[in-house]
């Protein structure tokens, strides 16, 4: 048998076993471990002057073993895997060398006994929970050392616990069957269970008797519930009939069963009752399952420098946005959600927001206003955003908001009220108040040590949603492991978009056999976008932070989610998002003498302090876990131990037979994420509740606003479309392994038909321990749909295979997004099992048909950068000529936390999709500054764009797609300028292979040209939509860069017909005109529109809104 053989290591990675073989250092040392490509099959790795090679043993259908060994050798099969090895021993098999020394397996460190609750099951397990877990694990000679403790039978163990309860409530009939079964007929049951039928009859037959009158009652209740239901159902449907005859006369059924038809008439009678209301008070809101309340804002607004209060009033549901001067003044100026073109974040200046109107005459009104604080403008953001979505034409939603909850119950039922958990309240990053009755689309509720069952729980969420939401959400899917679970709700209307449900679980506890550690994993599909999400709870205690390291790789190694077909990548990669939530028990890294003190910091807020010495912070840092996962800033206080019912007093001592063992408070409770890159998510909350103490931890919430895609239908003619293209071009993939064999790409993609396979790359010479592999030809994918709007969207799932034995060295991802107007080059760190195995560099170029992108919801918000405090006037010291690497500015959105990229961090090579984490103090909350690729990048003041002015423009767009054209001197992304001669760079094509500026996400629906000047653009370059459209009179945030190679000159300097001005999308941040109406351009001749007379002269200014 293999698994008692010395040389054979089980599941080991890739990655291990070249480790211990260069330990051995010896010619001829080997060992056995299981492949990671092919199930069923080994993998034999041997050591030959100091590298590894790799042979695969593989099963046949008779499942007799043979290696794949060197051409020309004869195949032997073997029934066994020693006797396989025993035949290599000798010499001129086909192996590199023949075997000669095994490697020993290494000895695991004894993991001591968790207290753990264990799950009741029938028949009885080898120990009772008086008996250590330890005690399981004795060799079998100590167990017999004295006689064996007698164990009580279940039948007396019930019957004992009968006893101790008070049963004077408990009719004499009802209390003598039970007693009956307990004594008699629970063996019965057990015996039943033991061959394999889990039905227990005779508990049924129990509680059939119990329950005798309470069936003739539903039998009862039901005609009348189901005649109700029919009064309130505005369509007369024949079905209701049908049910009332098929429900009420089933008496037969199960009681449980009975009693969910009941309460499910219940709440569809509610929810029909609130619709004929709303229908008789003439609601015509259009969404009526959910009823968000208007909303009043105090704001103030300056007009002529002189500070007014005013009143904004949100309804939500009648889809209008009210201007007031007073709280109870007149509502007849108000806005109709179409004719608010966008909202634009003052990031300076956090309370700040300005509101883009369309006005009449084809005109937009720029409004500003300050608000009570930057969480008032979050919620009023939010409001509008629900707004928009609510009373959208679009068939099918592009943006949905996602609830994450995680809470480690303490094996102690919930208390009455959970809604502030639900409602984000707390501590930390939370939501205002006016946004608290926006439901969100899709809630998962992660919980450890929960003692209830999954009923009971889901019932509890389900009920507390619909009080928060007037809504009754679909359970999508639950599992559970032991006292581990996870439970997946979403709106009822979404019900039809979720598909490819999957759930798995992975046990971690005591020799990876017990679940009471572990993860439950559930895993779908929302429309085209795949979500992930993982709840787990890892090996607890201070000391014990490299068992729980393990535990999250066995995780990310085993858990089964996901497409199938992603056999190659971990759930790491088979995610459009992914998040992992639950207790993963990592505490802060201090003396028990250091108790006081911690609680003291504690009680000042010193939180940052003590994150520095947080175990997760720290590992993440040092890349041995969550490599390339974000979480949002902690600005909530430890969420473990606390003393139960009080949230006042930590609980960090706890007495023990060995002594009083500490457990410092800690952020037990975490969420993070990790998304494909460019991939649209924000996180609009972070923090723990404050009112729910039945527990030693405090539930934790976030909440996620997340980008999603849609099945997608061309609107053009399919005769007419060209065909698309994805070239890969000068990639070159750097290692870290001792083996010598010949490597190629895999790209997978639900935009091919199938994977794509690379011809073989080239082994160079490298650093000792990694090998350097240069793929010559050109990798050309196919898209099944070359339409830009859908292509953009897509994402390539690289992996770098070996071709002894197919397994894979290292996986990464490439938005088609970076390629957006020009080739692009790419620099991913690739990973493997949960850490880094090399890097893969090079560049490629789409070619896509003809067609434009459809804005999207999360276009509507964006963010404008303050300039007002900067110096003005000729005199002023130009933006270029500043120390600028001392004097670091963020563009990006301040609701993303500064999660991003730096240009810091940029390889040489182009721009890094998946870089590794920096090295930083681990209390710098690793999570807000690493550049994963799945967010905005952060730039530099050194790598800001210049206007002609010598100052940097002051609008910015939305960080989460790039910049988009900003200023009179119309900055383009910057691997796509052509810079014009004032500036100190000399132009290149976008062809050009040198030093290229690193390239930029683009932004959706945008048109660049990759040249200022008239050159013929090749063609695999993505064809820019629209360029005959109208073009649109710009304002001085959005004129882009005239043709040729000198800056502008001012309008009034030029002569004859003004130059064409490029076409943009809609971004109305400063501008008075409204693009969208298409207005035709000025005749020759004719003069510009005043606004832009005045732009070709003046200075940029502070952001003011334009008369």
């Amino acid at each position: 048998m293999a698994t008692y053989q010395p040389w054979y290591h089980g599941n080991i990675t890739r990655s291990k076993a070249e480790d211990l073989l260069s330990k051995a250092a010896k010619d001829g040392s080997f060992l056995i471990r299981d492949s990671e490509s092919i199930q069923g099959a080994y993998a034999l790795c041997v050591l030959y002057q100091n590298c590894v090679y790799t042979y695969r043993i593989l099963p046949n259908e008779e499942r007799k073993l043979s290696v794949q060994a060197s051409e020309g050798v004869p195949i032997r099969f073997f029934s066994v895997l020693s006797d396989l090895v025993d035949e290599y021993y000798k010499e001129n098999m086909g192996l590199v060398t023949h075997l000669q020394f095994p490697v020993q397996k290494e000895e695991e460190p004894e993991e001591e006994s968790e207290p753990i609750n264990v799950p009741p099951q029938l028949p009885p397990r080898n120990f009772t929970s008086s008996t250590s877990v330890n005690d399981t694990k004795e060799p079998h000679g100590e167990s017999l050392k004295g006689p064996e403790p007698v164990r009580p039978s279940l039948s007396d163990t019930l019957l004992q616990r009968l006893q101790h309860l008070d049963t004077s409530n408990i009719p004499d009939d009802h209390l003598k069957s039970i007693q009956d079964y307990l004594r008699n007929l629970v063996s019965l049951d057990a015996e039943q269970v033991q061959t394999g039928n889990f039905t227990l009859p005779y508990l049924k037959q129990v509680t059939h008797g119990i329950c005798k009158n309470l069936q003739s009652e539903i039998s009862r209740t039901l005609p009348i519930l189901e005649a109700f239901q029919k009064v309130l159902d505005q369509q007369m449907s024949p079905g209701i009939g049908r049910l009332r005859s098929q429900v009420s006369s089933e008496s037969s059924l199960p009681v449980a069963v009975r009693l969910e038809q009941i309460t499910r008439l219940l709440y569809s009678i509610e929810e029909k009752a609130k619709v004929a209301m709303y229908d008789g008070v003439g609601y015509d809101g259009g969404h009526r399952r959910s009823l968000i309340p208007p909303v009043t804002f105090e704001v103030k607004s300056d007009v002529l420098g002189i500070s007014t209060k005013m009143y904004i009033k949100v309804d939500v549901e009648g889809g209008k946005v009210y201007f007031k001067k007073s709280k109870d003044g007149p509502e007849d100026k108000y806005y109709m959600h179409n004719k608010i073109l966008q909202l634009v974040k003052s990031q300076k200046v956090h309370a700040k927001l300005v509101i883009i109107l369309e006005m009449e005459k084809e005109k937009t009104s720029r409004k500003e206003f300050a608000f009570e604080d930057s969480k008032k403008r979050e919620g009023f953001c939010q409001l509008l955003q629900q707004m928009k979505n609510k009373h959208t034409d679009k068939p099918e939603p592009d943006m949905i908001t996602i609830f994450i909850g995680t809470w480690n119950m303490g094996n102690t039922g919930p208390p009455q009220r959970i809604t502030s958990w639900f409602q984000s309240k707390g501590q930390g990053k939370t939501l205002d108040d006016t946004a608290d009755h926006i439901p969100h689309d899709i809630y998962i509720i992660g919980s450890q040590e929960d003692p209830l069952g999954e009923k009971e729980w889901t019932d509890i969420l389900k009920s507390t949603l619909r009080g928060i939401t007037n809504i009754s959400f679909k359970q999508v899917a639950i599992h559970t492991l032991w006292n581990i679970r996870i439970v997946v709700l979403a709106k009822p209307e979404h019900e039809n978009r979720i598909s490819h449900v999957f759930s798995d679980s992975v046990k971690t506890g005591i020799a990876n056999a017990l679940g009471n550690k572990g993860a439950v994993g559930v895993s779908f599909m929302f429309n085209d976008t795949s979500f992930g999400f993982v709840n787990s709870h890892l090996t607890s205690g201070s000391e014990k932070k490299i068992r729980r390291n393990q535990n999250y790789i066995n995780i990310l190694r085993f858990l089964n989610l996901g497409d199938k077909k992603l056999n190659p990548f971990d759930i790491t990669h088979r995610f459009t998002h992914l998040f992992w939530l639950g207790d993963l028990n990592y505490r802060i890294e201090m003396p028990s003498s250091e108790a006081e003190n911690i609680v003291a910091k504690i009680k000042q807020q010193q939180y940052q302090e003590l994150l520095k010495e947080d175990q997760l912070s720290q590992e993440r840092a040092a890349g041995r876990v969550f490599l390339h996962y974000e979480e949002e800033e902690i600005t909530f206080a430890p969420t473990y131990r606390f003393e139960r019912e009080t949230r006042e007093k930590y609980a960090y001592t706890k007495a023990k037979a060995t002594g009083t063992k500490y457990n410092l408070p800690s952020w037990c409770d975490r969420v993070l994420r990790k998304s494909y890159p460019l991939a649209h998510v924000v996180c609009q909350s972070y923090g723990c509740t404050a009112d729910i103490m039945t527990s030693d931890h405090s539930p934790v919430f976030a909440t996620f606003e997340v980008g999603v895609t849609s099945q997608f239908v061309s609107k053009n003619d399919p005769s007419s479309v060209s065909q698309g293209g994805i070239k890969f071009m000068n990639c070159m993939a750097i290692l870290n392994t001792k083996s010598k064999t010949k490597f190629f790409i895999e790209c997978h993609s639900s935009c091919l038909e199938s994977f794509v396979k690379s011809p073989e790359g080239e082994n160079q010479e490298h650093n000792e321990g990694s090998l350097k592999v240069r793929f010559g030809s050109q990798i050309e994918l196919t898209p099944i749909i070359s339409d830009p709007e859908y292509l953009l969207d897509q994402h390539i799932l690289i992996c770098i295979k070996s071709t002894d034995c197919e397994e894979s060295y290292g996986e990464g991802c490439v938005a088609l997004r970076a390629a957006a107007t020009c080739k692009a080059d790419f620099h991913i760190v690739l990973t493997h099992h949960g850490e880094i195995t090399g890097s893969l560099t090079g560049s490629f170029q789409l070619q896509t048909s003809e067609g434009k992108q459809t804005e999207k919801l999360y276009d509507f918000i964006q963010v404008e950068r303050d300039d007002s405090g900067a110096p003005k006037g000729r005199n002023a010291e130009p933006f270029g000529s500043r120390s600028t690497h001392h004097m670091p500015t963020n563009i990006s959105n301040p609701s993303y936390m500064g999660v991003g990229y730096k240009t810091g961090n940029l390889s040489e090579m182009g721009w890094s999709y998946n870089m590794p984490p920096k090295t930083s103090p681990p209390g710098s909350h690793v999570g807000k500054d690493m550049a994963q690729g799945n967010l905005s990048p952060k730039k530099t003041a050194q790598d800001l764009p210049v206007a002609d002015d010598g100052k940097p423009p002051e609008m910015f767009d939305n960080p989460l797609y790039g910049s988009r054209t900003t200023s009179k001197g119309g900055l383009r992304p910057k691997e796509h300028l052509y810079l014009p001669e004032a500036f100190p760079a000399s132009p290149k094509s976008c062809e050009t292979e040198g030093d290229r500026i690193p390239p930029l996400p683009m932004p959706r629906n945008r048109s660049f040209t990759c040249s200022s000047e008239s050159k013929p653009q090749p063609p695999t370059t993505l064809q820019l939509p629209n360029v005959g459209k109208k073009p649109v009179v710009p304002s001085r945030s959005e004129g882009g860069m005239l043709p040729g190679s000198r800056p502008p000159l001012p309008m009034k300097s030029r002569s004859g017909q003004p130059e064409p001005q490029p076409i943009k999308p809609r971004d109305y941040r400063d501008s008075s005109e409204l693009p969208s109406k298409g207005r035709p351009p000025p005749r020759s001749g004719q003069p510009l529109p005043k606004e832009v007379h005045q732009e070709g002269v003046q200075p940029a200014k502070s952001s003011r809104p334009v008369k």
